[in-house]
C-alpha cells in the first residue's frame, strides 16, 4: 500500500508543477498592472519604481517564476498587493470557512442523493424511478443563486426560522455557524445530490444485474442486505471517484452561493483579487486549489484499493 501511495504522490509532482507554470504564465496575462493601482492618483515614478523593486516585477519573467516557485516549496506564497498581508495568512484565514461549506455541502448531497439513487435503481422504470430522475433533473437546472434567493426570501425573510446573511466561526459560536451555513450549504449540497444520484442509480443499476447478487438472493438473504451489504459497497466504487472530484470543486470556492449570503470564503477571496490584479493572492488560491484535489484524488484511489480485493490483491 505505501509503494501504491508513493507512486501516485510522485505523479502528482509534475501534475503540480505543470499547473504552477501555467497559473504563473496567464497571471502575466491579464491586463493592466497592479503596481499603478497601489501607487494611486498621484502616481509617482519613484514611487512606481519603489514598489515595482520591492515585489520584484523588474526581474525576467523566467526569474520571477523561480522565486515565486522557490517561495511556494518553503510554505512562503508572497505577499498580497492590495492588502500587504502574507498570502498565506489570507489562505489560512478563509480556507476554515470554506472547508466548513465543503463538508456541510457533502452532507446534504449525500444525505439526498445516494438514498435517491439506491431507491432509484431498487424500484427501476416504476413512479419512484420517475420521480427521483425528475428531481434529480430540476436539481442540475435550477441555478443556485435563484434557489439562494428563494431561501432567503422563504425561510428568513418571511418565517426568521435562519439568519440571511453573514458567517460565525464555528470555534467562537457553533449554533451560530451551523444556522447561517445551513442555508448556502443545501443550496450546493442540492446541486451536487443530483449528480450523486443519477451516479449512484448507475453503478446499482449494473451492480444488481451481476451474477453474485442472483446467487445472494439465492442463498435467501433479505433484500435489505443484498441491496446494503453487497449491491451498494460495489455500487460505492465510481461514486467514491466523483465524490473526491465534487469536494475539490467545493474547496475552489462557490463563488455565486458565498456572495449571495456572504461568506467569506475562497470563492469571494478569489473574485475580489482578480479585479483587484493581486496576483499572489491568485496564485496562491489556484495552487492550493490544485493540491486540494490531488489530496482528494489520492484519497479517492487509496479507498477504492480498500474497498476491491482484487485491486488489494494486484499490488
Amino acid at each position: 500500500m505505501l509503494v501504491y501511495i508513493g507512486k501516485r504522490l510522485l505523479v502528482a509532482i509534475p501534475t503540480l508543477l505543470i499547473i504552477s507554470i501555467f497559473v504563473f504564465s496567464l497571471q502575466k496575462l491579464l491586463p493592466g498592472d497592479p503596481i499603478m493601482a497601489m501607487a494611486g492618483e498621484e502616481r509617482d515614478p519613484a514611487v512606481l519604481d519603489m514598489l515595482r523593486e520591492k515585489y520584484r516585477l523588474n526581474d525576467p519573467i523566467p526569474v520571477q517564476y523561480i522565486t515565486w516557485l522557490g517561495g511556494v516549496l518553503t510554505g512562503d506564497l508572497g505577499i498580497s498587493l492590495r492588502t500587504n498581508q502574507p498570502v498565506t495568512e489570507l489562505i489560512a484565514e478563509k480556507l476554515p470557512v470554506t472547508i466548513q461549506l465543503a463538508i456541510m455541502s457533502m452532507f446534504f448531497a449525500f444525505a439526498i442523493g445516494v438514498p435517491m439513487g439506491i431507491l432509484a435503481a431498487v424500484k427501476k422504470n416504476t413512479a419512484i424511478d420517475y420521480v427521483a430522475s425528475i428531481l434529480a433533473l430540476s436539481g442540475l437546472s435550477v441555478p443556485n443563486f435563484w434557489l439562494g434567493i428563494m431561501l432567503i426570501l422563504l425561510i428568513s425573510v418571511n418565517l426568521g426560522w435562519l439568519p440571511a446573511s453573514g458567517f460565525e466561526s464555528i470555534f467562537v459560536d457553533p449554533v451560530r455557524s451551523l444556522q447561517t451555513m445551513i442555508m448556502p450549504s443545501f443550496v450546493l449540497g442540492n446541486a451536487l445530490a443530483a449528480t450523486l444520484m443519477r451516479h449512484t442509480r448507475s453503478a446499482m443499476l449494473g451492480v444488481l444485474s451481476a451474477d453474485y447478487i442472483r446467487t445472494a438472493r439465492a442463498k435467501g438473504l433479505s433484500p435489505r442486505q443484498v441491496i446494503l451489504s453487497h449491491s451498494f459497497r460495489n455500487a460505492l466504487l465510481p461514486v467514491i471517484t466523483l465524490t473526491a472530484l465534487l469536494f475539490g470543486e467545493l474547496l475552489a470556492g462557490a463563488v455565486l452561493t458565498e456572495q449571495i449570503f456572504t461568506i467569506p470564503g475562497f470563492g469571494k477571496l478569489i473574485v475580489d483579487a482578480v479585479f483587484n490584479r493581486d496576483y499572489a493572492v491568485v496564485q496562491g488560491v489556484v495552487m492550493c486549489t490544485a493540491v486540494g484535489f490531488i489530496v482528494m484524488n489520492l484519497i479517492a484511489d487509496i479507498l477504492y484499493v480498500l474497498l476491491n480485493p482484487r485491486l488489494r490483491a494486484s499490488l
